[in-house]
C-alpha cells in the first residue's frame, strides 16, 4: 500500500526551479506527522533537507536555507518542496518522509537532476 507519492521531479539547468509534491494519505496526515524531505545523491548518505511541523515550524538545512521553501497543505494532505537557484550539487534522489512517534513512512523518491 502506497502511502506518500512524490512528483514534480526532472531535469533542470542551474539557476532554475521545481517544486516537488508529496501525496499522504489520510490515515498518515491524520496522524499529524513532522514531514519531512529528504535526498540522496549517488555515492552519499541520504540528507535532511527540511522539515515541517503540524504547527507550521520549519527547519532548513544550511545548504538550501534562503533557496528551498517546504510547505503543506492539510486541506489537500500534501507536503511540497519549492526549489529555486537549483545547483548541480543538489542533483539528488528526493524522498518524503512523515513522522509521527514510532511511525516512520517513506515515498519512493523523485529524481532532480540540475546540470551546469
Amino acid at each position: 500500500q502506497v502511502q506518500l507519492v512524490e512528483s514534480g521531479g526532472g531535469l533542470v539547468q542551474a539557476g532554475g526551479s521545481l517544486r516537488l509534491s508529496c501525496a499522504v494519505s489520510t490515515n498518515i496526515f491524520r496522524l499529524n506527522p513532522i514531514l519531512r524531505w529528504y535526498r540522496q545523491a549517488p555515492g552519499s548518505e541520504r540528507e535532511l533537507v527540511a522539515d515541517i511541523f503540524s504547527g507550521g515550524t520549519t527547519n532548513y538545512a544550511d545548504s538550501v536555507k534562503g533557496r528551498f521553501t517546504i510547505s503543506r497543505d492539510n486541506a489537500k494532505n500534501a507536503v511540497y518542496l519549492q526549489m529555486n537557484s537549483l545547483k548541480p550539487e543538489d542533483t539528488a534522489v528526493y524522498y518524503c518522509n512523515a513522522r509521527a512517534g514510532p511511525l516512520d513512512f517513506w515515498g519512493q523518491g523523485t529524481q532532480v537532476t540540475v546540470s551546469s
